[in-house]
């Protein structure tokens, strides 16, 4: 990695002292990570090694479905869910069905979430993560539909359920389909609760709209990662409406934390151990 960093600047220093050679050598665009937040910049390989978190100012970056599901659960435990599902166009959007298949084509996935059964470090449960390279993870038909689902076999099994939350809010292509699923997705908690069953639900960067006010607010315990936007409505549009002036810490999880509507903030690379220890203590696994 070094090697390669060293032979772009090489390069440059030799072509520049040749004027009838003006080659344009840039530094490949993988290779550095600018945080956005403190704009440290570090080695890409650095950056990803530390599970997207930097190494300055502790930025936590967004994951995949996929990386978070690599950094949480035990390897070769995961046994997904209603893999194939994949959304129709229920109110006929225009250009909805496009933008889906070019979104699955994309990142690979069907919707934007991923659920299915697995263990971390040895606790067997479901699982639910949700991943904003898709839509942004709004929640449409597929979202709810699979996020009921997780619970009802939750439920059945009398599993604990982990759900790892991103979202900017209910999906507008889908009309008030997605708005439905607020109440379907709460209904299905409500059942797992009823049966004394855990839920864990960890909040990340960006967790808004209607995903926070159904599903994502329900957890018995609510962790969420740190500086992380937790929220309904955006800062301007409240601020509109109560002719106030919001804290500059509003809506983030340390504020969230302070109120008392998240339990704990757990920085990522402690989420796992974290986790399980919960689980642990709160299911009937903790007697055996």
């Amino acid at each position: 990695m070094l090697e390669d960093l060293f032979k772009v600047v090489k390069f440059r220093a030799e072509n520049d002292t040749h004027s009838d050679k003006k080659s344009k050598v840039s530094i490949p665009r993988d290779l550095l990570f600018k945080c956005p937040r403190c704009s440290n910049t570090m080695f890409m390989d650095d950056f990803v090694g530390a599970s997207k978190v930097c190494a300055s100012c502790g930025y936590h970056a967004r994951l995949t479905a996929q990386e978070r599901l690599d950094l949480t659960i035990d390897k070769d435990t995961f046994e997904e869910y209603d893999a194939n599902m994949t959304s129709k166009n229920p109110i006929q959007f225009d250009g909805y069905e496009k933008k889906i298949a070019d979104l699955q084509a994309k990142t690979g996935l069907r919707d934007a979430v991923i659920t299915g059964e697995c263990r971390i470090r040895n606790k067997h449960c479901v699982i639910a993560v949700m991943d904003s390279h898709f839509m942004m993870a709004s929640m449409g038909s597929v979202v709810g539909e699979k996020l009921t689902r997780a619970f009802e076999r939750a439920t059945e099994k009398n599993l604990p359920v982990v759900v790892f939350a991103a979202s900017g809010g209910a999906r507008m292509q889908e009309g008030i389909v997605s708005l439905m699923q607020m109440a379907k997705t709460s209904a299905a908690v409500a059942r797992h609760s009823d049966k004394g069953l855990l839920y864990i639900t960890v909040l990340t960067d960006p967790t808004t709209g209607g995903v926070t006010a159904s599903f994502a607010s329900l957890g018995d315990i609510i962790i969420a990662e740190p500086k992380v936007l937790i929220g309904f409505a955006g800062r301007r549009v409240i601020e509109d409406t109560i002719r106030q002036r919001l804290p500059d810490d509003f809506q983030s999880a340390e504020f969230l934390l302070e109120h008392g509507f998240v339990d704990m903030i757990v920085p990522r690379k402690n989420l796992r151990r974290t986790i399980s220890r919960l689980i642990r203590l709160h299911t009937k696994e903790a007697s055996r």
